[in-house]
């Protein structure tokens, strides 16, 4: 375990880094996960072992630090893993990401083009989204204000409903950290990660669930240079439903093909 300061109070950015050849890889884990439970599995897979990568926890989650007085927008997200990744000496990362943290590479990558050679998102937020009640994703959480959420019977009420699965990593989030990263990311940036990810000029590939149709804008994307892949059986945690499609396909989008 690796560990990089990256807020002026010192809360720490934590990850497991696997050795290998330069260049790196940098795998980012969604809304309450954690990139080592997420990605090792297909990390340590022969078609994409070999490189020096790093299963990275964003702020608020895992094994990094926890702080109240963070803000946890998706631009604060990026800026502090860009804290992260320039510490740890990486440059012309690799970024394999899921979900929110596919949101979060997209505006690290705008924001922070040195650090980025190329983007796998997995099932990734592209828009912002309607806040719901009764939504076991971002959508629910975001629903509640943060101290509904944090001291009004929320985050008990989001425990109950999200399955023990997803339970088993959210409860390693701080209770803040996971309310306003909720917020933000059905908030979205400006532009939007969609906007940007359609000026980024890096290789970019986009994971998705085949049974979830075709994805929305796909032709723009597709006209913008950006690869989208349907991936067979499985669901939003594709690499886990599915790891040996993941693998493939997550190789290909690496390998250019």
């Amino acid at each position: 375990m690796r560990s990089a300061a990256v807020t002026p109070e010192g809360d720490h950015i934590r990850w497991v880094e696997l050795p290998g050849q330069e260049p790196p890889r940098v795998y980012v884990h969604g809304l309450g996960a954690t990139s080592p439970a997420y990605f090792t599995e297909v990390a340590v897979d022969p078609r994409l072992a070999g490189r020096r990568s790093l299963l990275i926890d964003l702020l608020g989650h895992g094994i990094s630090d926890r702080p109240t007085t963070f803000d946890y927008t998706l631009e604060s997200h990026a800026d502090a893993l860009a804290q992260a990744l320039t510490g740890a000496g990486v440059s012309g990362a690799e970024l394999i990401a899921h979900s929110m943290g596919g949101s979060v590479a997209i505006v690290l990558a705008a924001r922070h083009p040195r650090l980025v050679s190329r983007l796998v998102l997995v099932d990734a937020n592209l828009d912002p989204i309607p806040r719901a009640p009764g939504s076991s994703g971002s959508s629910g959480i975001a629903f509640y204000s943060e101290e509904e959420f944090v001291n009004g019977g929320g985050w008990e009420e989001v425990r109950d409903r999200v399955g023990a699965h997803w339970w088993s990593t959210m409860r390693l989030a701080g209770r803040e950290a996971l309310h306003r990263s909720a917020f933000h990311l059905t908030r979205g940036s400006v532009p939007t990660m969609r906007e940007m990810l359609l000026e980024l000029r890096i290789p970019r590939t986009f994971l998705l669930p085949e049974d979830d149709g075709p994805l929305p804008g796909a032709d723009a994307l597709a006209e913008a240079g950006v690869s989208v892949v349907a991936v067979p059986d499985c669901g939003h945690n594709i690499m886990l439903d599915n790891p040996e499609a993941f693998v493939t396909a997550t190789a290909a989008a690496l390998e250019g093909r």
